[in-house]
């Protein structure tokens, strides 16, 4: 099966060995979003709220690059530094969902995330049409 990689200029360059998101068939695996400006590379100051955001909208430029959207999601995972904080992540990230549908998820705590991020989340599409 061939591998086409996906990228956006809407989403921060990938800063390490991988893609932004690689489509496989018809599945879309987006790699993990931390919040980066996607301008300026920087870490977006602020607390889970604000940072969350960020994700979800550089995960909104991959997708639409790859041809979804949050509608076509079937699986997110987002890693928290501070499992306290899923409250308001959660609430961030069920805005991005406009309708009834939620995809499958598993939120999990770890220790530490790259450069200081307080949240990443990642997520498996497939194509909006």
């Amino acid at each position: 099966m061939k591998l086409k990689p996906i990228s956006s200029d809407q989403a921060p360059k990938a800063v390490a060995a991988y893609s932004q998101a690689v489509q496989c068939g018809d599945l879309i695996f987006l790699s993990g979003q931390i919040p980066l400006d996607p301008a300026s590379g920087a870490l977006v100051e602020g607390d889970i709220t604000v940072q969350t955001r960020r994700v979800m909208d550089n995960l909104h430029g991959v997708l639409r690059a790859a041809g979804s959207d949050f509608e076509h999601v079937v699986k997110a995972t987002i890693y928290l530094v501070d499992i306290a904080d899923f409250a308001k992540a959660n609430e961030v990230y069920a805005s991005y969902f406009k309708t009834e549908y939620r995809p499958a998820r598993v939120t999990v705590a770890v220790a530490a995330l790259p450069r200081g991020a307080s949240v990443e989340i990642e997520m498996l599409a497939v194509p909006a049409n």
